[in-house]
């Protein structure tokens, strides 16, 4: 018996070990669809599999992270519990009062009047009015985006960023490491922003010469802004030109659309403890509550005025609570159902709960892209479309080059939630999100109006033109939906 030969009989032996073990490790706490990815992988490819999953796909997240999470969440409780917060006597929509127990339960805040104050759908009106706000500032400006880029298209809102800080106001700003990594100036940016007097940090940091390194699959996803603790801006907009920077997306007319809205109120202090909990988080530095955290008068319902509440998600709330609030409201609809997402992946439960909905006569629409920016998820979205088809959803698809990113859903014209999560995987687990639900005001009715706008430019898939794709595209569609299950 050879060296060569021990050696191998050793590896298969190891091999198979790792793989019995795979079987009996893999499934816990963990949706069958995505552990049926991950042993795939690592029974398929057993070399590739085992450093992939050692990587990115555990399903527990541990450490710092998560125990700041649960600090700021005692912390929540005990704070929030000074300011009125709607009672369930209050919310007119049958079993919505349940829905919002449940997003206090697992998020720590509570229901609270607010206003909308502004609904964008166009990046330039969005960036105006961020602007304006940002403009009048008097004490502190508070920003967490994904995506940060000093362009053309911002340039007035960094200006006035600048502007701000050198009469004295504090401006704070956090972006995602990764999520800004890849477009021009960068750089330059920090650079300027540092000379400006602004306080900017990366979230979720990869730099392992420093130290610092996360789980790469990980990120901070929300969008929002805070100006004096008064008036707030959250949706699907990134802090870059809707071309993303990128020339050839400009010469082809490829534009990401997007919505967004500002709001005044109690809510507003829901937003900013979203934002103090991520600065902590990246800085290790407590921002005053007695200043940063300070209570609005009660607006009447009604009108402008809304219930709304804040639900922050992701890797520090192990209880999914965006995802499960989609399927909560889902299941309360009794007429009507509408829903737009970039990246329509959902899981087990949330697939059920919408085709159910749509066979117990619940009108459901879905407004998707014709083409999708990303290759992976936009094949895993188009394999759930025969499922939403054969249950009577209606599928709209707006038009290419258009990339349409905003991120909302209204129930029976009663209830409504915006903001930065995706129905897929990856804002129900891995990257952090912020959605708002409002209700009793008028911000469903601006969805609603807004569905109008989509529904004029969009076509509808039909069943024999879905049908009749060719074998390689299903094929295609059928083995992304896989890849997409893996988290």
């Amino acid at each position: 018996m050879t060296w060569v030969s021990v050696l191998t009989g050793a590896f298969l032996v190891l091999e198979y070990v790792l793989k019995v073990l795979a079987v009996g490790t893999v499934p816990e706490n963990r949706r069958p669809s995505s552990s049926s990815a991950w042993l795939l992988l690592i029974l398929f490819v057993p070399v590739l599999g085992f450093v992939l999953y050692w990587l990115i796909g555990s399903p527990w997240v541990r450490g710092r992270r998560v125990e700041i999470q649960s600090a700021a969440n005692e912390l929540l409780r005990e704070r929030m519990s000074r300011f009125s917060a709607w009672r369930p006597d209050q919310v007119a929509a049958p079993g919505l009062a349940s829905v919002l127990a449940m997003n206090e339960r697992l998020t720590s805040i509570p229901c609270l009047t607010g206003a909308e104050e502004g609904l964008y759908g166009e990046t330039a009106d969005f960036f105006a009015a961020m602007t304006e706000a940002v403009a009048a500032s008097e004490s502190h400006v508070h920003v967490e985006f994904y995506i940060v880029s000093w362009d053309p298209s911002t340039d007035s809102f960094f200006s006035a960023l600048v502007d701000a800080a050198a009469r004295g106001v504090r401006v704070r700003l956090l972006l995602d490491h990764l999520g800004s990594r890849t477009y021009p100036g960068r750089k330059e940016m920090f650079r300027r922003m540092s000379e400006a007097g602004i306080d900017w940090h990366l979230m979720m940091p990869i730099d392992p010469l420093r130290g610092r390194w996360r789980r790469p699959d990980l990120r901070n996803h929300r969008k929002l802004l805070v100006v004096d603790g008064e008036v707030a801006f959250l949706g699907s907009h990134n802090l870059i030109d809707p071309s993303y920077g990128s020339d050839a997306n400009k010469r082809d007319g490829r534009l990401w659309k997007d919505l967004s809205l500002r709001v005044s109120g109690d809510i507003v202090l829901s937003v900013q403890a979203v934002f103090l909990t991520d600065w902590h988080t990246e800085t290790g530095e407590v921002l005053d509550l007695g200043t940063y955290f300070v209570d609005k008068p009660d607006l009447v319902p009604g009108g402008r005025a809304n219930g709304m509440q804040l639900v922050p998600s992701g890797p520090g709330f192990p209880t999914e609570p965006n995802l499960r609030m989609f399927t909560s409201l889902v299941h309360l609809a009794t007429e009507r159902i509408s829903i737009t997402s970039p990246y329509f992946v959902p899981d087990d439960a949330l697939l059920a709960a919408i085709t159910s909905a749509a066979y117990r006569g619940v009108e459901v629409e879905l407004f998707v892209g014709e083409k999708a920016d990303q290759f992976l998820v936009g094949h895993a979205q188009r394999s759930y479309y025969s499922a939403l088809l054969d249950a009577g959803v209606v599928i709209h698809l707006y038009p290419a080059p258009t990339v349409l990113h905003a991120k909302y859903m209204t129930i029976d014209g009663t209830a409504g939630v915006i903001g930065s999560s995706n129905m897929d995987f990856r804002s129900f687990g891995l990257t952090y999100e912020v959605m708002l639900l409002a209700f009793g005001g008028d911000l469903v009715t601006h969805l609603q109006r807004n569905d109008e706008e989509y529904r004029a430019a969009s076509r509808v898939l039909g069943q024999a033109e879905w049908r009749s794709r060719p074998w390689h595209q299903r094929y295609i569609d059928n083995v992304c939906r896989l890849t997409a299950a893996l988290m």
